[in-house]
């Protein structure tokens, strides 16, 4: 799936995943590849995401936004 995460100012990630792990307002939860749709409120938290034959990313927010449908993740963060 295609990954983009976006701070006001820069982008932090554009690019492939086979799964991310988000702090959403009520807990930690993953997403992986043919994901159902899916639209969620993020809050403080590590955003760990894992592309393939990669080591994993890791990226601190302090809260955001997510949209996800047909292996597209749309992730505005703070």
């Amino acid at each position: 799936m295609n990954v983009r995460i976006i701070k006001p100012d820069a982008t932090l990630y554009d690019g492939p995943a086979t799964l991310i792990q988000l702090p959403g307002t009520g807990g930690l939860f993953e997403i992986l590849e043919n994901h159902a749709p899916i639209i969620s409120s993020l809050t403080e938290g590590r955003i760990r995401l894992q592309a393939e034959g990669e080591e994993e990313k890791v990226f601190d927010i302090r809260g955001g936004i997510l949209k996800g449908q047909k292996n597209e993740i749309l992730i505005l963060v703070q």
